[in-house]
């Protein structure tokens, strides 16, 4: 194997496409989420979402082997979703409040602070839509680092504040005092325009990355609060050619990645 095509585990290479095309904004999507998981050592990856799931299993096989994954149900599985060990419910759990787990979930609103809900739009007492409900989500933030999946970037997602609490975000964690804050981590928040973290001195959201051929102002105007936009914004980092073939021939050659990110 030549450098180039060592790059996904070794860091190193050129990044570009390969001779089956270049990358598609999905698979830099997928990139942008194997990445939450670099340098987590041996947790549990917990991907919410075609794109999360395909990123969590391209990690395993390059940069993070020490990467547990599991079926959603009572079984750990490596990268080809063989089982490699038994992962009974009440296990999981420990893992949650143990902080050894990050997990990726999807957000129906989140705010500049990282408040997520998932729960229901409009107002509590008579909400216009009922979503999944509460779940664990407060429970995941508080516990263990919780990232972001939003494979369509809008105003009706990223809102100036969200219309229930259930992923707690930095505000409300800092108000809540040290017993909140202590294993409160939000490492980043994914969508299908960019990469978003809160590297900001009030912890508010802020542009972190943006995928080719999208500009910092089609995420302002995808952005339902002022947005913190660095001067000078990179582009996510691209997949190497033997990261794409991981994607497209291994991990997820029925392309489930594009039925989630448009073209």
């Amino acid at each position: 194997m030549n450098a180039s095509e060592n790059g996904a585990a070794t860091g190193t290479g050129t990044p570009v496409g390969t001779a089956s095309g270049p990358a598609t904004r999905a698979e830099y999507c997928v990139i942008a989420c194997a990445e939450t998981w670099r340098g987590g050592g041996e947790i549990l990856a917990s991907p919410m979402g075609a794109v999360p799931s395909v990123g969590a299993r391209l990690a395993r096989l390059t940069f993070a082997p020490e990467l547990l994954l599991t079926d959603g149900e009572a079984t750990l599985v490596g990268p080809d979703g063989e089982p490699e060990g038994w992962l009974p419910y009440r296990r999981h759990l420990a893992l949650v409040t143990g902080g050894r787990r990050h997990v990726m979930m999807g957000a129906s609103q989140i705010d500049r602070f990282g408040n997520q809900n998932i729960s229901c739009v409009g107002d509590w007492d008579l909400p216009s839509r009922q979503l999944l409900g509460v779940r664990g989500a407060p429970v995941n933030t508080l516990n263990n680092p919780v990232s972001y999946w939003i494979p369509r970037h809008s105003p009706r997602v990223f809102v100036e504040r969200v219309d229930m609490v259930c992923g707690v975000g930095h505000d409300r964690a800092s108000a809540a005092g040290p017993s909140a804050t202590r294993f409160h981590r939000i490492p980043r928040v994914v969508s299908d325009l960019g990469v978003f973290d809160f590297a900001t001195p009030d912890r508010s959201m802020r542009l972190a990355s943006l995928h080719p051929g999208v500009t910092a102002d089609e995420v302002r105007a995808a952005t339902g609060f002022a947005l913190t936009v660095p001067a000078d914004v990179p582009c996510t980092r691209a997949p190497y050619p033997a990261e794409l073939a991981l994607i497209r021939e291994v991990i997820d050659p029925g392309r489930t990645r594009d039925r989630e990110v448009r073209a």
